[in-house]
């Protein structure tokens, strides 16, 4: 037997949302100059900066981070804005859990398995 939410008159109705509309992941895709030694050091500095944020190599120049919320991939994408170097571009995407699991990966001519998604609960 299912057990339906007791209706309240007058009550708004709120929609119950899938778990995996509410993850997200965000996509960091960066150009860094890397010809000095200075833009190589910032490039190097960036790329650390993005491994100890939580974020993945996905592929070069393509990092990958899971987050919980869509918050919590906003607050991420603020932070590393702020340590991109002067020189050189980022874009960051949002895309959900359900959308990522959709992403099809080759290897030369042979289809690769999809990605795991994390644990919703991490504790460092």
């Amino acid at each position: 037997m299912s057990r339906q939410p007791k209706k309240i008159k007058g009550a708004k109705t709120v929609p119950i949302t899938p778990l995996c509309w509410r993850t997200m992941w965000v996509l960091a895709l960066f150009d860094l100059p890397t010809q000095s030694k200075k833009q190589h050091r910032a490039y190097s500095v960036f790329r650390k900066d993005l491994l100890e944020s939580g974020f993945t190599m996905m592929q070069y120049s393509v990092y990958q981070r899971h987050c919980s919320s869509l918050e919590n991939a906003q607050a991420h994408i603020a932070r590393m804005g702020r340590r991109l170097p002067p020189e050189g571009e980022v874009r960051f995407i949002t895309i959900t859990d359900k959308q990522f699991e959709h992403i099809r990966i080759f290897w030369g001519k042979q289809r690769m398995p999809s990605e795991k998604t994390p644990d919703q609960l991490t504790f460092f």
